[in-house]
């Protein structure tokens, strides 16, 4: 009986040590296949482009905008599109966010190009949200041109639509991007996008909103972040760089056609305590009380617009028009609107800016502005260029201004 004991004890012994290796190269096995990412979270397969769609897509839109023919010939690969979800931070608190990353159906190591959206308010129409977005897809086929495209969400859009869309606020936009960019390259190094991995070769384009967004994420990238990423070159369309004389200007004419991008800034910057002012130090009533109603990821800015009025005189109080500039009442909105602007400095990257002569949503002004300023800090006109498109208003220069983009980041790469 003895012996039998000791005997079963030894089996027993066995038993539990095979079922501890089997555990140990279990969750060894499990850390290799899921790394412990610091940013990306998932992804997952939104839809995939032939060459030969893109091609005939491209063909359809010749037929409006000639100059597509000119990059056609860039066209390589077909194109899958994932939604990706990643970790960043809004203030201190973390959140998950979401956007686009496009990538070659060809494997290979390509350099990454981020694009910044315009003004959106609607979250189903979030660039993860609406993939087959035309507006979008024109930008998701440039990965068929040989690079990994990636297009944020924006947090309050897509995954972080349960929180206010921080719209023109510096500091959550550029982090967001940045840390969209870090996950890619995490995702890329594990083989996430099977045989897809990045060169440390970034360019940015963007337009309106994203304008002023790209060029934030270019300063930052060139001044804060350069031991990280190596950027080569950036496309600034149409930004409204210096928010505070945006917002001078339009207090100075009798109307403006888009009053829901200035009901927009007030939301955000009352939302995130940009600004001390009550609402209702800046607008007149119905509108002060209507604002926090209308930006909840459902109105279109068309909706928008139709619940606030054109004429800045019956829109905004009076004694906000007069006092804007100089009142002490008025102090921190033009301080939160100064801290969020984008101040000249001496960049030695390459940066185009393109504009609509005819803009009525955001001066061409703003262009010519800080191109000026750009060049008075020092940047050289080989770095620091514009093109002005004659007559064109803010849409009509979209199309036009990422032509010229995608032909200036293929000379860069050229030279």
């Amino acid at each position: 009986m003895k012996e039998m004991k000791i005997s079963i004890n030894k089996t027993l012994l066995g038993v539990i040590l095979f079922f501890l290796v089997v555990s140990i190269f279990s969750s060894c096995k499990k850390r290799d296949d899921k790394p412990d990412y610091d940013y990306f979270v998932s992804k997952e397969l939104a839809v995939t482009y032939t060459t030969a769609s893109i091609t005939s897509m491209l063909n359809t839109g010749v037929q409006q905008y000639p100059e597509l023919s000119a990059i056609m010939q860039y066209v390589k690969s077909d194109v899958s599109v994932y939604k990706i979800v990643y970790t960043t931070e809004v203030y201190g608190e973390s959140i998950e966010a979401s956007g686009l990353v496009c990538v070659p159906g060809v494997p290979g190591e390509y350099p990454v190009i981020s694009f910044q959206n315009g003004t959106n308010t609607v979250n189903a129409y979030a660039p993860s949200e609406f993939v087959i977005n035309p507006s979008y897809q024109l930008v998701e086929f440039i990965a068929s041109m040989g690079f990994v495209v990636v297009i944020p969400d924006y947090p309050g859009f897509g995954k972080s639509k349960q929180i206010p869309h921080p719209y023109l606020i510096a500091e959550p936009t550029v982090q967001s991007i940045v840390d969209m960019l870090y996950a890619v390259e995490e995702s890329c190094e594990y083989d996430e996008f099977t045989g897809i991995t990045t060169l440390n070769e970034y360019y940015l384009v963007g337009y309106s909103q994203g304008g002023w967004a790209t060029l934030a994420l270019h300063k930052a990238m060139e001044l804060e972040y350069n031991n990280d990423f190596e950027l080569h070159g950036s496309v600034c369309g149409a930004g409204p760089y210096n928010l505070y004389e945006l917002l001078q200007g339009i207090a100075d004419i009798p109307e403006y056609p888009m009053p829901y991008y200035l009901g927009y800034i007030i939301n955000a910057y009352s939302w995130y305590h940009q600004f001390t002012n009550p609402v209702s130090d800046l607008l007149n009533e119905p509108y002060a009380s209507r604002i926090s109603t209308l930006y909840n990821g459902t109105l279109s800015g068309s909706q928008i617009n139709a619940q606030l009025s054109i004429l800045t005189s019956e829109l905004f109080r009076s004694d906000f028009i007069s006092g804007f500039a100089a009142s002490p009442s008025y102090l921190s909105v033009r301080e939160a609107l100064i801290s969020n602007s984008i101040s000249a400095w001496n960049t030695s990257i390459p940066i185009l800016f393109v504009h609509g002569e005819g803009d009525t949503h955001v001066s061409v002004t703003a262009t010519h502005t800080m191109y000026d300023q750009m060049l008075n800090a020092g940047a050289s006109q080989e770095l620091c260029s514009k093109i002005i498109f004659p007559y064109l208003d803010h849409g009509d220069a979209i199309v036009p201004a990422m032509i010229e983009g995608l032909d200036f980041i293929f000379n860069l790469i050229a030279e």
